[in-house]
């Protein structure tokens, strides 16, 4: 019985095989295969029982049960019997060749089980498989496949069969006529061929050692016969190819002689395939094994077909191998392994087919052969041994290639040139020189250009503000590195490429190749030929050097450098650390002078290039010793801190000034530390001789000069000295920016010590022939651009300001008025025929100004300054203020007015003092000339470009910075009241501006005037601030200009001149006034453009002011503020009327005016103007009227058009000035909302007998007047004294206007409202009482409640229909938490409305004191009893939703007072059962809230109370768990789980009922809804305890927990489990109640119940398996494996896998 149903169990998984749905069939494969696990023997036999019978069932279905068949015979071939073999074997051999035509995929899975069963039952299988393979016969396809497939997997098993199988064969391979054959028997030959290969290769293990290749070599020649003259020359492709893998392995098992004389035949056949196939990988593969197998055999016929081989093969590598197609590479592969072969045997004739192809005109040609030179480098390097002279002198060609691949595939070359001795040879150092070629090849043309244009816009002149000039983020000259390698060592030339970043670390393959990736693999090169390479090291070792010094190899400095040190510390290492650099045995290699001076230069730049200046500075310390002897303990001590201070830095964070300081201090050291004056005079010329390799690369130039003027300074001799500036006079290219400052720097630096010397040589050199030769009379009629003199006398005038800079000050300051600035101002006024001609030369007049600063610099920080009187110095001003003047003043392009005014700040400060003319127009030209200048906005919308755009925005920047620094230095000369006012005179008219952009400035200029002034202020006596009131009035309206940084600064200029005020009132300067301090909090309030902050904040800088402003200061302050009320900006004006009323009411009272008529005008004023002030003094005048009148100007207010426009609202808004007076008008406004109805029934002409609501103008107009009122914060006290009543009145007048319209002429009226004057808000009915009850709310001092209610979306739900009632419970449960003492008097006045006529007032009140019921405020106050009376009572309303609501609030007793539920247990609980029990609920929403409030009541109930009803509920409840609603099926579950802690009495009983639900709430699990998962979970955890099963109980606890996702397969697995540990007996009762389920409309549940069903059965014990219904368990779950959903199907067929355990 038990097999019959096994096979039953399978038979109706086997039958399932034709559903459609890959998982289910996956599944039902998996199933077959487990029950193979547990049954093995006998699911096969079920498999071939069932394929035999159903000898109609598709390929398809069939393919899914072999496919299992060999899944259990691979798993149990260990415990298979041999019976059984046999079994499989028959019915595999069967379905395999059922079919002649080929059925793929079934016959291939039947193939597989007989290759599985062959793992051990090889003899087995042959033996039936034989049976099919007659001689004369052709055989199935699948036979062949069959055999070869055999061979691989048990080749000890199969060799010995193949002598005959092979003998068989051989005829039949003739009698193949469809290609598919043929193929399968190449298929076969090729495996034969391979498995006796790999039995030869393994005697030692095989069963029978005496097998020799002879055994089958005439078969596999006789089978190599018919593949080779017959097949190959088959049209079809995949035949021809299947021919040739086959041929491959053959061929090493051909008898010698045979293969020997088919060569001639065999080759020239293969390679004609090459034309014939695109893709040659596995033609390549069998070529190569033809030829290893010619070689074995020492074949003489080889040589014969060398040149085809070559000539074939050749292609394929120069062909490029795509990436992306593995089988390209893998040919590429193949076909190098054969030139491998060729070379070991035939290295003279393969060299001279190679080397020619190097000068082939094509590119891949080029490169695949280089890539062949590389591989027989490698992998014959015996061969290759004599070869090498040879193969060096045959690069030539190669090493001129401009191509970036060619020159890869060089590199790549070198690299094993470098491995195999080759660089050692005579040539080898060409290829050396080719390698640092390609590791200084440039970056890619766009760095470049970028970097030039960059350093075009950043190094204009004057624009840096130190000698040294800005680098750019790349700088360089590119030049094509190509021709000939001609130059030798010592002898390299010419300009290169300089100063690029060295490229990422890459190897692309792609069509693309980049300079950067021939770099990048160069360097790599290069770096693991110094490091790991030992024979390369006297290589490499000094003759690398050779490249440091020449500038076209720059860009190979950072890897040349990192070789050479590991080098170097390599032969230290060795002890050589004395004679490091031979230079006598290395005359070619550069001086240490000229090393020194490179590695030095190039660190100045030290993150360009991949950091090279750490890697020179690292050398150089290397090289210490070859230098100069007594550098060793100097260098060793101050390179490693420069090193680290590169690392410590980025390029963004390195600061470059900083940073050459370190170097020429470090140079100047070394000079000390040296103290030989032959040996710096050498040092010194071969700086100079560098100088013009750096043209090009103005940066590293520039530094060069600074070294060269510091190496200078250092020398003694003076006749060197004057000869060397003479050379750089002479050769200097003065047309560039960077090298005028680095020769003026050079020269600065030189006077330190050379101070004669050096101005004698300017001055010789304006005598000389070379600088007259430019200066002739006729040069200044040409066009300036096109000659050089201006720039030379550019270059003269920078020079004489270095000088004055750098030189001794007791030295220079004689010679400052007689010799520098007399020769300054003859180089910058030239003479045309007696009359001076001023020039136009940009770069001469800033050299100019900048010369006259550094001049002035050094007088000011001269020894002698205060006793120096610089009598040039109002000429040199007079001058400043011309540049100034001439600039235009719609556009800033040139740094010339920043420069002039950072000159004069230095020269305003030096004897004699300036005239007040002169004064006075140097302040209103730099003013005029800076403020006046169009916004940047502007400037950058006409110029565009984001690069011109920061630069102007800079040197705006530092135009601004240096007009504040030039007043600064102004004011600084007169520190007084006076001189205070003096200067915002000239500013005044700034700061009143009506142009944004000049007040801004202005005020800006004058905060940092006042801050200085503050900072530099020292009062000795009290004196009065005279001008205090004036200067207050003419900043403090600007607090709300427009612009907010103009706001900021105005409360700056307030805050600093009342401390300027308590200084002259005798406080000390660091004396913190509070009440000054707090203007510094105000600025906050300033930020953003908010009128009400911004007057608020006014207010308050106002009252500050009020109490600060001394008495005799006010009147003048309050005469300058009012005329700031005609302020061009309508803010400032404003501010102005805030302040002055704000001043008037802190110091003088307050102005009243009686007007007969003014509630009339002010409207019409308000509507005029619309001004601040205005408004002000309307909500004033309002406030005093209605205190006299206040019916009458209700009333009128109230008379205004509905919707109130803004002026009336702000009418409205100033009742609620004063307390007493507001609560009168709030009473007024309550009774006119309470007098009339809220809503009138109007018949709808349209719509027949239906009606609709709409609203009553009295009521409506007093809630919007209430919302204006109340919407002022001044109303405060008066809502609190009305809070209950107000609050009650606007709850029900919530509750009367949801739904309710607008009368038709206000709905016409409210669309026509939409203008400037409108009150933004809605005048929908409910949305205005819901607002005035936000409002009254928040002034009530409950602004706590309307966040929450807010926040919690309650206002939305009140003014929704369907929701109405839920906004008034989030409103009440935010009023118990928040306003709990409210509450007595709120409740006393709602009780009442609960017998209202209106639903709509019953439900709002029932819902509102429901809800105060779940809060213990309620008890509290004593108010329980009371509402739960007026509760109950309402259970037989009319109203269904005031019946679910009153449940509602009774169970939320459980929640405000639970002691309270014990003392009226019955009485709640019979009003719960009731409620669930009532007849008029069609949609049971009574007996929902029933199910939830009696689930919270549980828990405070007393045990009697419940007990007489507990199962009555439990019975009643359980149709609504399988609810569609899932409300319904949440509530009940959850209450269901609530009853099990009553069960202890009714032990039994319950647990009957626990039993019954269990099931539900298992499958439930897997509910669609997130809320009815977690009832279930909630509900097991209660069951679990009473469940009887600690395990059980344990599960449910720990998995069920809200917070934990579920994995629902294994926890149903481990639930089942103790399920049938502790209720065995249970078994039939679960699975039956699943069976029911097996019906639910929720696929997840279908899905879950045969899942259940499996599982349990999987664990249950074999002595209760009798109690289950096998026949119906089956048949039930064979109906739902046609079940429409595939996730169904899949667990119904792994539930039925598992059935196996009960049969």
């Amino acid at each position: 019985m038990t097999e019959s149903r096994i096979r039953r169990l399978a038979t109706t998984l086997m039958d399932a095989t034709t559903d459609k749905d890959l998982l289910v069939q996956e599944q039902i494969y998996n199933a077959l295969c487990y029950l193979g696990e547990s049954e093995p023997e006998e699911i096969l036999h079920a498999c071939d029982e069932y394929l035999r019978q159903h000898d109609k069932l598709a390929y398809p279905h069939r393919v899914i049960i072999l496919k299992a068949m060999e899944t259990v015979v691979k798993n149990n071939i260990a415990f298979l019997d041999k019976s059984t073999a046999k079994v499989v074997i028959f019915l595999a051999s069967n379905e395999m060749t059922k079919s002649k035509e080929v059925v793929r995929d079934w016959q291939q899975a039947a193939s597989s089980v007989l290759v599985a069963v062959g793992q051990r039952f090889i003899n087995k299988v042959m033996e039936e498989v034989l049976t099919k393979f007659q001689p004369g016969i052709l055989p199935h396809y699948f036979i062949m496949q069959t055999f070869a497939n055999l061979s691989v997997s048990n080749v000890f098993g199969m060799v010995p069969f193949l002598n005959s199988i092979l003998g068989t064969m051989l005829p039949m391979l003739g009698m193949a006529k469809q290609d598919h054959m043929k193929s399968v028997f190449c298929y076969a030959l090729q495996h034969f061929s391979e498995s006796i290969q790999e039995y030869l290769a393994n005697l030692d293990k095989a069963p029978d050692p005496t097998v020799r290749k002879d055994t089958f070599s005439n078969e596999i020649f006789s089978a190599y016969e018919v593949l080779f003259n017959s097949w190959l020359q088959h049209r079809e492709a995949k035949l021809r190819l299947a021919v040739v893998e086959a041929i491959g392995p053959m061929s090493y098992l051909m008898p010698s002689e045979k293969l020997e004389e088919q060569l001639p035949k065999l080759i020239p056949g293969i390679l004609a395939l090459y034309k014939k196939h695109a893709e040659a990988f596995y033609i390549s593969k069998s070529l190569c094994q033809i030829l290893e197998a010619s070689v074995n055999i020492g074949s003489r016929s080889l040589d014969m077909q060398l040149d085809s081989l070559l000539g074939t093969l050749h292609p394929q590598i120069c062909a490029p191998a795509d990436p992306s197609i593995p089988l390209t590479v893998k040919n590429h592969t193949e076909v190098l392994r054969c030139f491998t072969v060729l070379a070991c045997s035939f290295p003279d004739r393969v060299l001279a087919f190679l080397l020619p192809k190097l000068e082939s005109s094509n590119e891949r040609t080029r490169v695949g052969t280089l890539l062949i030179m590389r591989q027989i480098i490698n992998s014959a390097s015996s061969q290759m041994e004599i070869k090498k002279p040879f193969i060096l002198a045959s690069m030539k060609l190669p090493l001129q290639d401009s191509n970036n691949k060619v020159k890869r595939a060089v590199v790549q070359v070198i690299s094993a040139m470098a491995h195999h001795g080759y660089l050692e040879q005579a040539g080898g150092e060409v290829m050396l020189e080719y390698l640092i070629r390609q590791c200084a090849l440039p970056s890619d043309a766009k760095a470049h250009l970028g970097g030039i244009k960059l350093l075009k816009k950043g190094t204009q002149e004057g624009l840096g503000k130190s000698p040294a000039v800005a680098r750019p983020a790349h700088a360089c000259n590119c030049v094509c590195v190509s021709g000939s390698l001609q130059p030798r060592r010592g002898q390299i030339r010419g300009g290169g490429s300089y100063g690029l970043q060295q490229p990422k670390k890459q190897l692309p393959d792609a069509d693309d190749f980049t300079s950067n990736s021939v770099q990048s693999i160069s360097v790599n090169t290069l770096f693991l030929l110094s490091t790991t390479v030992d024979r390369m090291s006297n290589v490499l070792w000094p003759y690398l050097l050779e490249f440091v010094t020449p500038v076209q190899f720059t860009n190979a400095l950072t890897p040349l450098c990192k070789s050479l040190m590991y080098l170097a510390m390599k032969k230290q290492e060795e002890g050589e650390n004395a004679s490091l650099i031979r230079y006598d045995l290395n005359a070619n290699l550069p001086s240490p002078y000229a090393i020194t001076t490179r590695l030095l230069v190039v660190s100045s730049q030290p993150h360009v290039g991949d950091c090279r200046g750490a890697a020179a500075l690292r050398l150089l310390n290397v090289l210490h010793y070859s230098v100069h002897p007594a550098l060793d303990q100097l260098w060793s001590k101050k390179v490693p801190p420069l090193v680290e201070y590169i690392e410590e830095n980025t390029e963004k964070s390195l600061c470059q000034k900083e940073w050459e300081e370190k170097l020429l201090l470090f140079l100047q050291e070394t000079l000390t530390a040296v103290s030989d004056n032959a040996w710096i005079c050498q040092f010194s010329t071969e700086m100079c001789k560098q100088l013009n390799s750096y043209n090009g690369f103005p940066l590293e130039k520039n530094f060069l000069y600074k070294c060269i003027g510091t190496t200078l300074g250092a020398c003694v001799s003076k006749d060197l000295v004057q000869k060397q500036l003479q050379e750089l006079l002479e050769t200097a290219r003065y047309h560039e920016e960077a090298e005028r400052e680095g020769l003026a720097s050079c020269f600065g630096i030189c006077a330190i010590n050379h101070l004669e010397e050096t101005l004698a040589k300017l001055e010789d050199f304006v005598r000389s022939d070379i600088f007259k030769k430019s200066v002739g009379l006729f040069s200044i009629f040409k066009d300036r651009s096109d000659n050089e003199v201006e720039k030379i006398k550019s270059t003269l005038i920078l020079c004489y300001g270095y000088v004055a800079v750098y030189a001794p000050k007791e030295l220079v300051l004689s010679r400052i008025e007689a010799d520098i600035l007399k020769n300054v101002f003859q180089y910058f006024n030239t003479k045309v025929l007696g009359i001076k001609v001023e020039t136009k030369d940009l770069t001469l007049k800033l050299c100019l100004i900048r010369s006259i600063c550094m001049i002035s610099q050094a007088i000011y920080n001269g020894v002698k300054c205060g006793d120096f009187v610089f009598s040039r110095k109002a000429e040199l001003v007079a001058q400043m203020v011309e540049f100034i003047k001439a600039e235009p003043l719609d556009s800033m392009r040139t740094p010339v007015r920043q420069r002039a005014m950072i000159t004069c700040t230095y020269l305003v400060v030096l004897e004699p003092h300036l005239s007040d003319p002169d004064r006075t127009e140097l302040i209103d030209t730099c003013l005029a000339s800076v403020l006046a200048l169009p916004p940047l906005d502007s400037a950058r919308e006409r110029d565009g470009g984001v690069t011109d755009a920061w630069h102007k925005e800079l040197l705006y920047g530092d135009t601004i910075s240096a007009l504040k620094d030039l007043l600064k230095s102004l004011l600084q000369r007169n520190l007084t009241p006076h001189g205070l006012q003096d200067m915002f005179a000239h500013l005044g008219p700034w700061i009143k501006s009506s142009k944004e952009h000049e007040r801004q400035r202005a005020v800006e200029v004058s905060a940092a005037l006042l801050d200085f002034y503050l900072g530099k202020l020292n009062v000795s006596t009290v004196i009065p601030f005279y001008n205090l009131g004036v200067l207050i009035a003419l900043f403090s309206p600007r607090c709300s200009d427009s612009l907010a940084s103009v706001r900021q600064y105005a409360v700056d200029c307030v805050y600093c001149l009342l401390y300027i005020q308590l200084c002259y009132e005798g406080f000390a300067r660091d004396h913190r006034d509070e009440m000054v301090e707090g203007l510094k909090a105000l600025k906050k309030g300033l930020e953003e453009p908010d009128f009400t902050v911004l007057f608020h904040t006014c207010n308050n800088i106002a009252m500050v002011i009020g109490k600060r402003v001394p008495p005799d200061q006010l009147m003048s302050l309050l005469l300058a503020m009012f005329e700031g009320l005609v302020d061009p900006d309508k803010n400032c004006s404003r501010a102005a009327t805030v302040m002055i009323n704000a001043l008037l009411k802190e110091r003088g009272g307050v102005l009243q005016e009686k007007v007969p008529d003014i509630m009339s005008i002010i409207h019409s004023k308000l509507q005029e103007v619309d001004e601040e002030h205005v408004r002000k003094a309307a909500q004033q005048t309002v406030y005093i009227l209605a205190s006299q009148h206040k019916s009458v100007v209700v009333s009128s207010l109230l008379g205004s058009s509905l919707p109130f426009d803004s002026h009336t609202c702000t009418m409205w808004r100033s009742l609620a000035t004063e307390p007493t007076l507001t609560a009168q008008i709030l009473e007024q406004l309550l009774e006119k909302v309470n007098r009339d109805v809220p809503y009138k029934e109007s018949k709808s002409f349209l719509l027949g007998s239906s009606s609709e609501r709409v609203a009553t103008p009295l009521p409506l107009a007093a809630t919007c007047a209430l919302h204006e009122i109340m919407s002022a914060p001044e109303s405060g006290a008066a809502v609190l004294g009305l809070y209950p009543r107000l609050f009650v009145t606007l709850l029900l007048r919530v509750s009367c206007t949801v739904g309710v319209q607008l009368p038709k002429n206000l709905q016409s009226r409210e669309r026509r409202s939409a203008g400037p004057g409108a009150a933004p808000r809605s005048l929908e009915p409910c949305s205005r009482a819901v607002e005035t009850l936000q409002a009254m709310l928040a002034r009530g001092g409950s602004e706590e409640v309307a966040r929450a209610v807010g926040s919690a979306g309650g206002w939305e739900l009140m003014g929704s229909a369907e929701r109405h009632h839920d906004g008034i419970a989030v409103l009440a449960s935010a009023m118990a938490r928040h306003a709990g003492p409210r509450l007595p008097l709120i409740v006393k006045d709602l009780i009442p409305v609960l017998s209202s006529v209106l639903d709509n007032q019953r439900v709002t009140a029932t819902a509102f004191l429901a809800e105060l019921l779940n809060s213990n405020v309620v008890n509290d106050l004593i108010l329980l009893e009371t509402m739960m009376d007026n509760m109950t009572g309402r259970q037989k309303d009319s109203c269904i939703l005031v019946r679910m609501l009153a449940l509602r609030g009774l169970g939320n007793i459980s929640s405000g007072a639970p002691e309270k539920v014990r003392k009226h247990g019955a009485k709640l609980l019979a009003s719960m059962v009731n409620g669930m029990d009532d007849k008029d609920d069609p949609h049971n929403l009574v007996a929902l809230e029933a199910m939830s409030s009696l689930s919270k009541l549980l828990d405070h109930v007393e045990e009697r109370d419940i007990q007489s009803m507990l199962l009555h509920i439990a019975i009643r409840i359980r149709p609504f768990f399988d609810s569609e609603q899932p409300d319904l099926r949440k509530s009940s579950i959850v209450l269901f789980g609530n009853l099990t802690k009553f069960s202890e009495g009714n032990c039994e009983v319950f647990f009957e009922q626990i039993l019954n639900g269990l099931v539900t709430l298992l499958l439930h699990l897997q509910d669609p809804k997130p809320e009815v998962v977690k009832a279930c979970k909630f509900a097991l955890r209660m069951c679990g305890p009473s469940m009887g099963c600690e395990g059980l109980c344990d599960m449910f606890l720990n998995h069920l927990r809200e917070d934990r996702s579920l994995h629902y397969g294994e926890f149903m697995n481990n639930v089942c489990k103790h399920l049938m540990q502790s209720y065995p007996e249970m078994l039939n009762r679960l699975i039956s109640t699943n069976l029911f389920y097996f019906k639910s409309s929720w696929v997840d549940i279908r899905a879950a119940a045969p899942m259940f069903i499996g599982f349990l059965v999987l664990h249950v014990d074999e002595d209760h398996c009798q109690q289950v219904d096998l026949d119906q368990l089956i048949s039930s779950l064979n109906l739902l494996l046609k079940d429409p959903a595939p996730a169904v199907r899949v667990k119904v067929a792994e539930t039925l896998g598992r059935l196996v355990r009960i049969l």
